[in-house]
């Protein structure tokens, strides 16, 4: 009997041993997994980045300055904004993503109803939303055309707004 017993415990410290390996594996991968879909992000926000000026120009919004990766801290409430477009009387906050869904189109209406508090100099500014993505599912792309962002996507190698000419963006 003793044996056996032996046996069940030599057993339980290899199956200990093999998900101790399997979780530091699991680790591992996660990290990587969140290190590729930061790098998609940055390869979305690189493409969306050069595009913006021309776009809102071609919209009737005179863009002078572009600001990526934008963050503000004021204590115990902060906002970060992936591309920050201005001019003297007008911004736009473009959230960037490699895959757009309803909850993102959430978050950055959360982003520009606290953006003239947290960022007081844009106090005077008529502030306005876009969502960037390279894929972008129907639902999501009409919820955020409906909430009063532009919507920004890939297209062959350049980036366009999907909005439609009579689209009035809702300003904050």
């Amino acid at each position: 009997m003793a044996t056996t017993l032996d046996e069940v415990w030599a057993l339980f410290r290899e199956v200990a041993e093999a998900q101790k390996d399997t979780d530091r594996q699991i680790k591992q991968l996660s990290k990587q997994i969140g290190e590729l879909g930061n790098r998609l992000g940055e390869f979305v926000e690189g493409l969306v980045k050069p595009a913006v000026v021309r776009l809102f120009q071609a919209r009737g919004i005179d863009i002078h300055e572009v600001y990526p990766d934008v963050e503000v801290d004021r204590g115990t409430e902060g906002i970060q904004i992936d591309l920050l477009v201005v001019n003297d009387t007008e911004a736009v906050l473009v959230e960037v993503k490699s895959k757009l869904t309803v909850a993102d189109v959430d978050e950055h209406l959360e982003r520009l109803e606290k953006f003239k508090r947290l960022l007081p100099r844009y106090a005077e500014v008529r502030a306005m939303g876009a969502m960037a993505a390279m894929v972008i599912p129907k639902e999501a792309a009409r919820y955020a055309y409906r909430k009063g962002f532009f919507v920004l996507a890939q297209s062959g190698e350049t980036v366009v707004i999907l909005n439609d000419a009579q689209f009035q963006p809702k300003v904050w």
